[in-house]
């Protein structure tokens, strides 16, 4: 199995008690999940081993948030500890101090980011990490950019751009003087500028914006400046001339926040050598002693960069881009750099749309070779030879995205500035065709979200971004406790934020949801491990012209019509076809990867569909056609041409190597989008996972030599009216004829055969997968003997509502309705098993309730919790509660039960808890309960009921927005209050249970 060898080192053993997954029949009764007896000690395979115990490597990870150096080394300990013991496996180090303003401020000079202080202190984490057995990465600088403080904005080093000015002239007037000035004034700290060169153009139309100019009259007029002094007429041709000056200076950009270090750090070219070389020095000479070097090796994880946030009112630029642009693509960009140039990210000047968008084209793709190669290749050689690997958000100015992913160690991808799913499956397309093996996510973070940010809301996003090939989270974030000026509940990055709530969250033992963090973090790590485990499958690539992440633009067809049937899909840029993955053998391109079924093709979605496309992208199609991979072409490329700007021919080209694509007997063309299900059909394409009707489940396929592993989640997000428990009719392909299906419990590590399911007569596999909203499931299908050596009794068919497990993995069935029912076993058997009288569900309506108050102590990072106690005849939101108005903290439900017989033997029940904010556990009768999932607030308490009493304990936890709304009321005070609590109804509600013999 391709798993990343860190993981296969630190995994554990599995252990723990087992809860059965959700997996309901064709019935249409609610089912829910339900207490089991552990896995079989035969199960022999990697998966099952580790799966109830997944070690650190796959663990979910945090954003460690300090104020700079200012931090106390016994206190990094001790969160180190706070981490780990709730069940993450690293932390990411990260100086960001968005929330200091004013006097609020850190001194660079002994606390500054890269001082000996925080190189003390970064020691002090690596070393507690490594009794704790976590990771720990490091951003590589403070902030982000990337900046250092070794580098001045005027340095060959530091970020640039091109400035321009501009005069415009008569016809036949003359113009003696400097020349023209930048439009903007340079940005603090730049002393310096260069004059590049000066150009005239004849206007064409000047009431146009961007302005139009004559290309053709584009003049080099350079030579006509001497001693700083510009000495030229313009032509008396009848016409307006613009004179423009470019200028290359530094931008002066620096770091997010407050200053971070004395001298001051600027970000650093990022494409070129210069700025790599500054950044690593620095490193080299300041923050890597042995002992850290050391530490490292034993403990760090990777190298952290944010995303390409080059901010300019100028241009974007390099010094080395016009000689690397005419390397590269063939011709002297200084002819159309009236085109390039812009102001506030707009374009100036205009020559015409095709030319511009050749040219605007061209130097991105130039950009995106000197990002890669060296700004991320040097980064990550350099972090290799330092033992760790580079993680890298490589998205910003619109260069090659999934390239950049296919390239890097880590990619990662973020849940606030990514606009969908479709946005992670561009670098999941990356990661994939570049045969590597992690899909980051910066999780959690919300606008305006601070403390008052839910688990439940954070799953709920988090497991589409899964299903779309996210398969490790680094939470944003954990704060530090404490810095200058910071409030209760302590310091946090970002709140308040320009005197607000700010972003969230603030993780940690602050909040009172943290007692039940180990039950989610086990939850995260268990469905990371099956996600990182194998290589990710995917039906369809979707080729794009251009490769840029993050633009929220979605598949033809796919993501609106595929998705809800099954189809899965990644994105592809250009350069992805040039990588070694990328052949064909059996139909199917990168077949020891995603192993796509067929290649969708259309326009440059990102440029008004354009039909372009690169020759030699077209000569790789023609030839992957021929050798049996299905294409779909969507319209008309009757007048296709290639992208940038073509030499001569290149056009026809292009256009003859479509005739010859599209008479291929593999080849289909549909005029739209909307026709491309006709493609499919005519080319016999099959999914993977199939949805017997229009579903809101998403799901990732994973395989390795021992099975195939189909995460599922229901979209609650994109379809938010999905508010109820779905039932979803589901077919998967397998690669064995007798493989045998299992279920993976997140929640509680269970892994057991699947006891209800039926083969198709093609050999795939049905099933009926039973989720509420935002909930998860996993399946595995196994290859025979693989996991287990013994054959299972399972059902084909059943009329109950639930087929499970019971004791000694026998099968048995569950139903909340008294009745007879049949079932049909696998080995053609028919068994009717009576269900006999139900008692009637129970309301649970009185409740004792004891409540930790959160409250601010004497110090920001210290809370009060006094008890406060309530009686309550019916459950509900605290806001509705006298005294409870304003309250955050922790809420301990306890009621006690009386049951009579028919309750004992052969009946159980599930405790429906209705309405619960934010997370919660259960124990009945002084047993706790397995973690509970977190989305489905229905629990099975049969094992655990008795004749006669039965004590009910629901401990419930909160978020401290409600608190914060009076304790800090300039800031959260307009706020509105959260509905906290358990809110029910609260229901017991019998089933009935039998095996099946």
């Amino acid at each position: 199995m391709s798993l990343r060898r860190r993981a296969l080192l630190k995994m554990g053993a599995a252990a723990g008690a087992a809860m059965a997954l959700p997996w309901g029949t064709a019935a249409d009764a609610a089912a829910a999940p339900s207490t089991g007896h552990g896995p079989s000690p035969d199960l022999h395979g990697f998966v099952p081993r580790v799966f109830a115990a997944p070690g650190a490597a796959v663990r979910p990870k945090f954003r460690w948030w300090w104020p700079d150096a200012l931090v106390d080394t016994d206190e990094v300990a001790r969160e180190i500890d706070q981490i780990a013991a709730a069940g993450f496996g690293g932390v990411e180090i990260a100086a960001v101090t968005h929330s200091m303003r004013g006097g609020e401020t850190i001194d660079p000079v002994p606390h500054g980011w890269g001082t000996p202080a925080w190189v003390r202190a970064v020691e002090a984490a690596l070393r507690q990490a490594k009794k704790r057995d976590i990771t720990v990465d490091l951003t590589l600088g403070p902030a982000w950019p990337n900046s250092v403080p070794s580098v001045t904005p005027d340095s060959p080093a530091a970020v640039k751009e091109l400035a321009h000015g501009t005069v415009t002239l008569t016809a036949g007037q003359s113009w003696t003087g400097a020349p023209p000035a930048p439009g903007t004034p340079p940005a603090e700290g730049v002393t310096k500028q260069q004059l590049l060169l000066v150009q005239a153009i004849r206007i064409t139309d000047a009431a146009a914006r961007p302005v139009l100019l004559d290309r053709t009259t584009v003049t080099d007029i350079t030579h006509a400046v001497t001693d700083g002094e510009l000495r030229w007429t313009a032509p008396d041709d009848g016409a307006p001339w613009l004179v423009i000056a470019y200028w290359e200076r530094g931008s002066g950009q620096r770091p997010e926040g407050p200053h971070h270090t004395d001298p001051l750090s600027y970000v650093i070219d990022h494409f070129s050598t210069e700025g790599t070389r500054a950044a690593i020095e620095f490193w080299e000479r300041h923050l890597l002693p042995p002992s850290t070097r050391k530490l490292l090796r034993e403990t760090g994880g990777a190298l952290f960069e944010d995303s390409i946030e080059l901010e300019t009112d100028e241009t974007m630029w390099t010094p080395a881009l016009p000689a690397e642009f005419e390397k590269r693509m063939g011709y002297s960009l200084l002819p159309y750099l009236a085109t390039v140039v812009e102001r506030d990210e707009d374009p100036v000047h205009a020559f015409g749309q095709d030319l511009d968008k050749a040219v605007r084209r061209d130097v991105i793709e130039v950009l995106s070779e000197l990002y890669v190669e060296y700004h991320l290749k040097p980064f990550q050689e350099w972090a290799h030879r330092l033992g760790l690997r580079l993680r890298v958000q490589p998205y910003g100015p619109g260069t090659d995205s999934m390239w950049a992913a296919a390239v890097l160690d880590i990619s990662e991808g973020e849940s606030l500035g990514f606009k969908n799913a479709d946005d992670f499956r561009c670098l999941a397309g990356g990661r994939d065709m570049g045969g590597k093996d992690i899909l980051s996510n910066e999780a959690g973070a919300t606008a305006g979200g601070a403390y008052g940010t839910t688990w439940d809301a954070t799953l709920r996003k988090l497991v589409v971004q899964y299903a779309a090939g996210v398969n490790q989270a680094v939470f944003h974030g954990f704060a530090y406790a404490e810095a200058p000026g910071a409030a209760w509940p302590g310091f946090a990055a970002f709140s308040p934020y320009n005197g607000s709530g700010g972003y969230g969250e603030a993780w940690g033992p602050r909040q009172p949801t943290w007692g039940h963090v180990r039950d989610i973090a086990g939850y995260l790590s268990r469905t990371q491990l099956i996600l990182q485990t194998g290589v990710n499958k995917a039906d369809i690539g979707i080729l794009r012209q251009k490769g840029p992440a993050g633009t929220g633009l979605g598949a033809p067809w796919f993501t609106a019509d595929g998705v809800p049937v099954g189809w899965t899909h990644l994105f592809l840029s250009p350069r992805l076809l040039d990588l070694p993955s990328a052949k064909v053998r059996d139909g199917r391109l990168a077949p020891e990867g995603p192993g796509f079924k067929a290649l969708v093709i259309e326009g440059d979605v990102l440029s008004g569909k354009d039909r372009t496309m690169q020759i030699d992208v077209a000569e790789k199609l023609v030839g992957w056609a021929r050798a049996g991979l299905p294409l779909i072409v969507i319209g008309d490329w009757s007048d296709a041409r290639v992208p940038g700007l073509a030499g001569p021919g290149d056009n026809e080209r292009l256009r003859a190597l479509f005739t010859e694509l599209l008479a291929l007997p593999k080849v289909r063309v549909v005029p739209d989008r909307p026709y491309v299900p006709e493609a499919i059909a005519a080319l016999g394409l099959r999914r993977d996972v199939e949805y017997a009707q229009r579903s809101w489940l998403v799901h990732a396929h994973r395989a390795d030599r021992e099975a195939d592993y189909f995460f599922f989640a229901v979209d609650s997000v994109t379809k938010n009216s999905a508010t109820t428990r779905l039932n979803h009719d589901v077919t998967l392909t397998t690669r064995w004829r007798d493989t045998v299906p299992y279920r993976l419990d997140a929640w509680t590590g269970a892994v057991e055969p699947l006891p209800l399911y039926s083969r198709t007569d093609d050999g795939r596999i049905r099933l009926r997968v039973t989720l509420e909203p935002g909930a998860t499931a996993i399946v595995a299908l196994v290859r025979p003997g693989a996991w287990a050596d013994r054959p299972y009794v399972s059902a084909r068919t059943s009329e109950a509502a639930e087929v499970l497990r019971g004791a000694g993995g026998r099968p048995e069935i569950r139903d909340v309705r008294p009745g007879t029912y049949r079932t049909t076993l696998h080995d053609g058997r028919t068994v009717e098993t009576v269900l006999g009288g139900l008692p009637e569900p129970i309301p649970l309506t009185r409740w004792s309730l004891t409540v930790e108050d959160w409250q601010p102590g004497a110090r920001p990072s210290q809370t009060l919790k006094p008890r406060r106690e309530f009686t309550l005849d019916a459950p509900a939101a605290w806001p509705a509660i006298p005294g409870l108005e304003d309250v955050s903290g922790i809420g301990r439900y306890r009621t006690t039960v009386h049951l009579d017989t028919p309750w004992t033997g052969g009946y159980g029940a599930y405790l429906d808890l209705g309405e619960v904010f934010d997370t919660f556990r259960v124990t009945v009768n002084g047993h706790r309960l397995p973690p509970a999932d977190q989305l489905t607030p229905r629990v099975d308490v049969g094992p655990y009921l008795r004749r006669g009493a039965n004590t009910v304990e629901v401990e419930v936890a909160t978020t401290l927005l409600n608190r914060l709304r009076v304790a800090n009321a300039p800031v959260f005070g307009g706020a509105k209050r959260q509905n906290y609590g358990l809110v029910g109804p609260v229901r017991l509600v019998p089933y009935g249970r039998a095996p099946l013999t």
